[in-house]
């Protein structure tokens, strides 16, 4: 029913809408006990779809080794004030990762998924931070005990393009 949806769309992905410089820090060995992080860095470019209730983030990142395309496709569900979040890598063009799902509070967002890495059962979490608009972050980490110990394992900061 129309009457139960909200009809403005929300404005809680509305900081990383347009143009960005991006330095990513990776841990090089995940789940592993691993301290070494692998810096690069990546541009990035979010436009709304959905009429402003989702949004789609066009990424080109330069590993060490590669330079590889991806997508981050958000949907947002209106009924439980919830966001999806979809990851879509270029090097694996068939497949969608399973969506964290979530929501922010306070200009934090944290968002969850059951997933595998490794074929190792996880959750996933991944939290965008947008308390500094012009210089958010994102992190994702992993979890092999559900949620009790938290692996941060990939970084990122983004810096507004200069136009």
């Amino acid at each position: 029913m129309l009457g139960d949806l909200e009809l403005t769309a929300p404005a809680d992905f509305d900081f990383i809408i347009g143009e960005w410089n991006v330095t990513h820090h990776r841990l090089k060995d995940i789940l592993v006990g691993c301290d070494e992080w692998v810096e690069f860095i990546g541009e990035s470019s979010t436009v709304k779809t959905l009429g402003g209730f989702g949004n789609v983030e066009d990424n080109h990142l330069h590993y060490p080794d590669a330079s590889v395309r991806a997508k981050a496709i958000r949907s947002y569900n209106s009924a439980t004030k919830e966001w999806s979040i979809w990851w879509l890598d270029g090097r694996n063009p068939h497949t969608l990762d399973e969506p964290v799902i979530g929501r922010f509070l306070d200009n934090v967002g944290r968002f969850y998924a059951q997933d595998s890495y490794q074929g190792q059962a996880i959750k996933v979490r991944f939290i965008w931070n947008s308390t500094d608009p012009d210089m958010p972050t994102w992190e994702q980490a992993f979890s092999k005990d559900n949620g009790e110990t938290w692996e941060t394992n990939w970084k990122m900061t983004f810096t507004k393009k200069q136009s």
